[in-house]
């Protein structure tokens, strides 16, 4: 069909419509609320488009020339060039992922792979080939929970991410499911055991627990709080961050029932808070209510190794009333990503990284609390996140950082109104003991401490 030039092609098919003209074929609009021009610019040249871009793009800072120690969520991580390196191979770049028709047996087996390494990563029995992110991770695994027990109560702690409890809400609400908050304790930061057992009862399905939770701090009664969830016919949903599972005990480890995570630090960069990972682990036995794709392994009619979708009970492939989502794809080349940097990485490479990890987040704790004026927030273990409690003025604390080219800690206030004067600092691999004394050496300067 001819489209360039095709001023021929309209007149052809105006004709074919009876219509004299453009403004003839949209006459049943009326009049008063037709826009007679849009207001944009005369059209550029490819150059000078390309020129006024520049310049904008030239007002922005990227993250490199800054050290960031912002906690709560996304942070930078070291990336391999193998993982772009493959990740661009022209056989796998795209930004959405195949269905079965149109799926390779290469990316079906790389999707097979990450599976397996997830798995194995949290020993559980089965997992999927990915979801959106962690957020709405826990939003499956709260609907996931109502399906099997046909409750509709789901207790979840208050020392989650202000994110996850957002996208929980809008996940439990239509469903009629009632969310139950536990509070955490005020003086270790971990959640406070005895409220869960005291909610434990008939109606509830499912409670979630983070280790570590979103202040960074390892939750030591873990394995208490499973016994007794499961004692009450409770299912037990765990969130752990990936890169801490060198050092601690698996989710399978400590009995849950469904895992999550968010895997963006699995060799996925930070790209303006773009497409994330969502980590979704199961036992077998709910492996029919799991959400999204399971692709399996099997062999063709001539006895060659294939790889196929073996479940996607989601609702455009089954009748709506029995999917278990409505997640549409999963995050393919995130979790290709995911399997590539886990390739590289190995076992003691992720023992090792989960190490210098938590060394950085013990480091950070100590040189910021040598400076007068701070003092650490919650007494319990933490990861490579820690919230400091100040008695200056945090936010323009953060903007004197700023000014030096560092990104201080997250303000915690506005989504935890007890925590005033605390800011939730983040370390990576990334970050040296050299560029923690430089964030206590402008600390002190700024404040004359």
């Amino acid at each position: 069909m001819k489209f360039i030039p095709n001023a021929s092609l309209k007149t052809d098919i105006l004709h074919k419509m009876n219509c004299t003209s453009i403004d003839k074929l949209f006459s049943d609009i009326p009049k008063e609320i037709l826009i007679k021009k849009l207001q944009f610019e005369n059209g550029r040249s490819q150059q000078d488009t390309e020129q006024k871009l520049q310049r904008i793009a030239a007002k922005n800072s990227t993250g490199y020339p800054f050290t960031s120690f912002l906690g709560g969520g996304i942070k930078q991580h070291y990336i391999p060039a193998v993982v772009t390196s493959i990740l661009r191979r022209a056989e796998f770049f795209t930004a959405y992922t195949p269905y079965q028709s149109e799926a390779s047996q290469g990316f079906l087996q790389a999707m097979f792979e990450y599976q397996s390494m997830i798995a194995d990563l949290m020993q559980m029995d089965v997992a999927n080939c990915s979801l959106y992110d962690g957020a709405t991770a826990l939003g499956e695994a709260a609907l996931m929970c109502t399906r099997i027990k046909r409750k509709q109560e789901f207790l979840v702690p208050t020392n989650i991410s202000w994110e996850k409890q957002s996208i929980l809400k809008n996940y439990t609400k239509g469903a009629n499911i009632t969310l139950t908050e536990i509070p955490y304790n005020q003086e270790t930061g971990m959640i406070d055991a005895d409220a869960y057992f005291e909610k434990m009862h008939d109606s509830v399905s499912g409670l979630y627990i983070e280790n570590p939770n979103y202040f960074g701090i390892f939750e030591e009664q873990i394995k208490k709080i499973v016994t007794t969830a499961h004692d009450h016919g409770v299912l037990v949903v765990m969130g752990i961050h990936p890169l801490a599972l060198g050092i601690m005990k698996s989710p399978g480890e400590l009995g849950a029932d469904i895992a999550i995570g968010e895997g963006r630090c699995l060799g996925n960069a930070i790209d303006f808070g773009g497409s994330s990972l969502g980590l979704f682990a199961c036992k077998q036995q709910f492996l029919r209510q799991i959400p999204g794709r399971i692709i399996g392994a099997t062999t063709d009619k001539k006895g060659k190794q294939a790889y196929c979708m073996t479940m996607q009970t989601r609702e455009q492939h089954i009748r709506r009333g029995k999917a278990t989502s409505n997640i549409c794809t999963n995050e393919g080349l995130c979790a290709l990503a995911a399997t590539v940097y886990l390739s590289w990485l190995g076992g003691n490479g992720l023992q090792k990284l989960s190490e210098t990890n938590f060394q950085r987040g013990q480091d950070l704790t100590r040189i910021i609390t040598e400076i007068d004026g701070f003092s650490q927030r919650f007494t319990g273990t933490h990861f490579n996140e820690c919230v400091m409690q100040t008695t200056h003025e945090v936010q323009a604390l953060n903007k004197e950082l700023l000014s030096q080219r560092i990104q201080g800690g997250l303000v915690l206030n506005p989504f935890y109104p007890d925590l005033r004067q605390s800011l939730l600092f983040g370390v990576t691999e990334l970050h040296s003991v050299e560029d923690i004394q430089r964030l206590a050496s402008v600390l002190k300067e700024a404040f004359h401490v």
